[in-house]
């Protein structure tokens, strides 16, 4: 740890330049030094039209399915 302290500049090149940096205290490893690589930006509305929802999709479950989901007597 106090390596990575003093050498932090030098481990931040190493791992822009595609090095992958594990930090030690003592002989457990605590952290990882990678290069930052931003996220793809997403794409909305890609899968339109692939999903439907059904018009009823909210409306009461049946009694004997709602009876399935209360504990008690099994059956």
């Amino acid at each position: 740890m106090h390596e990575a302290k003093t050498q932090f500049s030098k481990l931040v090149r190493e791992a822009e330049a595609g090095e992958e940096i594990v930090v030690l205290r003592g002989s457990v490893p605590v952290a990882r030094i990678v290069a930052y690589a931003p996220a793809a930006a997403r794409e909305l509305g890609f899968d339109r039209g692939a999903i439907t929802v059904a018009e009823d999709f909210d409306a009461l479950l049946p009694a004997e399915v709602l009876d399935a989901f209360e504990p008690g007597d099994p059956g």
